[in-house]
């Protein structure tokens, strides 16, 4: 069955699909790996840098290491890559930003940067998603392939962390420590699911029974629900999921111009090679009046008139995300990133000043018309 893929972002309202999405497309901005319903600009969003409420999932597959040693390792990486490509569908129809692939575990987040109230039902949704589609590989392989999933629900400090160079958005908290543990404690098809994450399904489940468990790295003993085969089987649960296809937004200018430009949700600078090339094509058109052949007029005042706009965009661009960052507290620019925009910035101002000192020596050293065909 094909999968449906939303038509915007559902983080910053980027046009993904249509031909609009296939002309931003060129310009670098595609579906990120991590949820295909969002753009690969936003790493970052209104959200990054704060402490928020969020759910973890993790899922990895039961008595792993005894079936490497059993299958040897091409087997085991058809079933790991088997067993990722369903999680993932799984997490994705439901919302979550994936994370992170750990050996033979997945971890995915729900609530950052997908906004989401009810994140530990989408969560709890999506691992009994992963033990449902874990039947199916498991008959595709001829194998007998079990998961075991933990959910907890809880606050995070969610943002960018990573190298100088490189960074990649996570969360970092308890409640990501916690899931991780709930996981090794689930027995084969199993869903461990935390307290706080039960009481957005309890209705579904009126029936289970709460149990304390010691865990490690935590004072106090963690309250927990088991959901297994049979309580999956007599819940009524049910998550109404909106057709990602149904709604499509007016795109105005601005829009498009930061998508092509920059991050559209201007919270992470990340400026596309246009910009780098606007930046450079600026400054060839700043100096047009240099060479004799492109002094006439005609060619001269729209190479200028370009120059212009293309280093007025690009400062634009910068400084609206510049603002943004520090409202939201973001985290620190990569040294790629800082580079980039440094390099814009020159070529931008650069750019300004030659049209200017151009465009003063024509018209009050010179004394002649702009408009004049040549110097």
């Amino acid at each position: 069955m094909t999968k449906k893929m939303a038509y915007e972002c559902l983080v910053c309202g980027t046009t993904l699909g249509g031909p609009l999405g296939l002309l931003f497309h060129l310009f670098g901005v595609r579906r990120s790996m991590h949820n295909p319903n969002v753009c690969n600009r936003c790493g970052a969003h209104m959200q990054e840098g704060r402490v928020i409420e969020l759910s973890v999932i993790f899922a990895d597959l039961a008595d792993f290491t005894e079936m490497t040693n059993r299958l040897g390792p091409e087997r085991s990486y058809e079933v790991v890559n088997a067993f990722f490509k369903m999680a993932s569908d799984a997490l994705i129809k439901n919302d979550a930003f994936i994370d992170k692939y750990i050996g033979d575990a997945v971890m995915a987040i729900f609530n950052a940067p997908i906004p989401n109230a009810k994140h530990a039902r989408g969560a709890t949704t999506a691992a009994l998603d992963i033990q449902e589609g874990l039947k199916s590989v498991s008959h595709a392989l001829g194998l007998d392939l079990q998961a075991r999933v933990g959910i907890a629900t809880g606050y995070a400090r969610v943002g960018r962390l990573g190298s100088t160079d490189r960074k990649d958005y996570t969360a970092i908290g308890d409640v990501v420590n916690l899931a991780s543990r709930l996981e090794t404690f689930a027995k084969p098809g199993e869903v461990i699911v935390d307290g706080k994450a039960f009481s957005q399904v309890a209705e579904d489940y009126p029936d289970l029974i709460p149990e304390e468990l010691n865990v490690r790295g935590f004072a106090e003993p963690v309250e927990i629900y088991r959901i297994g085969k049979s309580d999956r089987e007599n819940a009524a649960i049910s998550v109404q999921q909106p057709d990602p296809l149904a709604t499509r937004q007016k795109v105005g200018l601005g829009t498009v111009l930061f998508t092509i430009f920059g991050a559209p949700c201007a919270v992470a600078i990340t400026l596309s090679p246009l910009a780098i090339a606007l930046g450079l094509g600026s400054v060839m058109g700043a100096l047009s009046p240099a060479f004799n052949t492109l002094d006439a007029a005609q060619i001269r005042i729209p190479l200028q008139v370009f120059a212009v706009l293309a280093a007025i965009i690009n400062l634009y661009v910068i400084r609206r995300g510049n603002l943004q960052r520090q409202q939201f507290d973001t985290s620190a620019l990569t040294a790629h990133e800082k580079y980039k925009v440094n390099f814009v910035i020159g070529l931008s101002v650069f750019s300004l000043l030659a049209v200017a000192y151009e465009t003063y020596i024509h018209i009050f050293v010179l004394g002649m018309s702009y408009f004049s065909p040549t110097l």
